[in-house]
């Protein structure tokens, strides 16, 4: 294990066995994926960022887990799912979705998908 990520969860410890899914999941689907750990997010990358972890609420303190990591995707269009804890548009056509993961089994084909559509989509920006 990487120390920048065991230092990054010194504070929420809890939450790092749902990263290390997370990780293993984008692994899985991006051998090639470019890991890196910043002060308040890690970031995968192929030509560009495409998904992020962070330990940053979304949700008001009486909502959220315990142990939780918010994985944030941008997308070409927003979506309408209620698994979206928040979802914004800071350019035009560029959306940054915003989930909070609470349990393993939260990361699934559904997350996943729009991981790899986020890939797909920061692939292809110019």
């Amino acid at each position: 294990m990487n120390s920048d990520i065991v230092f990054f969860f010194e504070k929420s410890p809890a939450a790092l066995p749902l990263y290390e899914a997370f990780e293993a999941r984008v692994i899985s689907e991006f051998p090639d994926v470019k890991i890196r750990v910043q002060k308040t997010q890690i970031s995968f990358s192929n030509r560009r960022n495409f998904a992020f972890v962070s330990l940053l609420p979304v949700r008001k303190a009486g909502d959220r887990p315990a142990a939780f990591i918010t994985v944030t995707f941008g997308l070409d269009h927003r979506l309408e799912s209620p698994r979206i804890d928040a979802a914004v548009e800071p350019y035009p056509n560029r959306w940054t979705h915003h989930v909070m993961v609470a349990a393993a089994e939260e990361l699934d084909s559904e997350l996943m998908g729009w991981v790899r559509e986020a890939a797909a989509f920061s692939a292809g920006k110019r």
